[in-house]
């Protein structure tokens, strides 16, 4: 059975790191993403790339915003939280939530729009995604 929320480990390395020896603020949001990817996989058994090609079911964002709270640094790992939060006709909102040793490191909101890749077309849910997914939403706290 898969847990919700979903946690993705990331091992936060040094080459992810700018000179103040944190993660440079342009890995944070790649985190989240490589979670998110993840999240996709552990439910219906396909990562993006798979969607993208396979289903030719797209998923660009449309938009993010992350607020910081402490640190990112090599010494711990990087445990991201995904939440569904939202599932439109034509659109899904994620919550990834970063914690390092019990500290929350960042919150950030992912909107994307779902489309048809090869011709970049918006277009609703999948059924048999929604069927999957939908029982994943966790309501706000």
């Amino acid at each position: 059975m898969v847990k919700i929320p979903f946690h993705h480990v990331i091992r936060v390395g040094w080459a992810d790191c700018d000179p103040a020896s944190i993660a440079y603020t342009g890995r944070i949001p790649a985190f989240a993403l490589e979670a998110i990817d993840t999240w996709w996989e552990e439910h219906l058994g396909i990562d993006w790339y798979r969607m993208n090609v396979d289903r030719n079911v797209g998923t660009p964002f449309v938009h993010l915003d992350l607020d910081f709270t402490s640190p990112i640094t090599p010494r711990h790992p990087l445990e991201c939280e995904v939440r569904l939060r939202k599932l439109g006709q034509t659109s899904i909102t994620f919550q990834v939530i970063g914690r390092q040793d019990g500290t929350d490191c960042f919150s950030g909101n992912f909107v994307s729009v779902i489309v048809v890749s090869d011709r970049f077309e918006k277009r609703t849910v999948p059924q048999d995604v929604r069927s999957i997914i939908e029982p994943l939403i966790v309501s706000e706290d």
